[in-house]
């Protein structure tokens, strides 16, 4: 038991009770609070849904968003690219080279077809040359023809004045001689190619070819000679006359 006669230990004591009461009252408090039981929903049902449900509630003026400045991109133009010095140089030269090219070009066609031109005009004129050459040939050819008949002819008759026939001769017998002579028309050589069957006719012949000569020929400036070097000369005793 407390002793009341110390005063000061009385108020220690109440102190320390009072403290202790406070602390389970808030052990209790806080003890009641956890096992309380959590309030329950309460659910209203409805037998229909509402046609038109009002809302009570006071209407929100719609927010007005305030008008943003509509911002306008600027325009840009597209700028000329201007191409490098080098590069109009270089365009400027390729132009000028095609454009020269050209001009060659076309100086070279008109060589080649006045080239052309100048060749068809010689082969024309060669032509109507050797047209012309062809054309005198013949006529020489027709000449000397002429000349060789004619001068043949004289050997022939010149050669007969000198045969003496023998007697009792055939008269269509033919002796056929090779006669070979000299620029002057003298006798080089005369060869029997084709006897006449008359030993004494062939005789007689030859030896009249021999005397003669000179044989008549053409003159030298007709350049006839190699139309005369070797004749083949027919003789015939009906040719004499006799």
């Amino acid at each position: 038991m407390f002793n009341l006669t110390e005063p000061y230990k009385v108020s220690a004591g109440a102190l320390a009770l009072a403290v202790h009461a406070i602390f389970f009252s808030v052990l209790y408090a806080s003890f009641s609070w956890q096992m309380r039981p959590p309030q329950g929903m309460v659910v209203e049902i409805w037998d229909s849904l509402p046609t038109e449900i009002i809302d009570e509630r006071e209407p929100v003026p719609p927010q007005v968003q305030p008008e943003r400045p509509q911002v306008v991109a600027p325009k840009y133009e597209a700028q000329p690219v201007i191409p490098p010095k080098a590069d109009i140089d270089l365009k400027s030269k390729k132009k000028k080279q095609k454009e020269e090219q050209k001009n060659l070009e076309k100086i070279a066609a008109q060589q080649m077809a006045e080239k052309n031109i100048e060749q068809a005009e010689r082969r024309k004129e060669e032509i109507e040359r050797q047209s012309r050459q062809h054309k005198a040939q013949e006529q020489s050819a027709i000449a000397s023809g002429k000349v060789v008949d004619e001068y043949v002819g004289r050997i022939a008759a010149k050669v007969r004045r000198f045969i003496v026939l023998p007697p009792d001769v055939a008269i269509n017998i033919k002796a056929e001689f090779n006669v070979t002579l000299l620029p002057g028309g003298e006798v080089l050589n005369a060869t029997l190619i084709k006897p006449s069957g008359n030993d004494a006719y062939d005789s007689a012949v030859e030896r009249a070819i021999l005397k003669a000569q000179p044989l008549p020929l053409p003159p030298a400036e007709q350049n006839l000679f190699n139309r005369f070097r070797d004749l083949r000369l027919k003789f015939s005793p009906a040719e004499s006359g006799r």
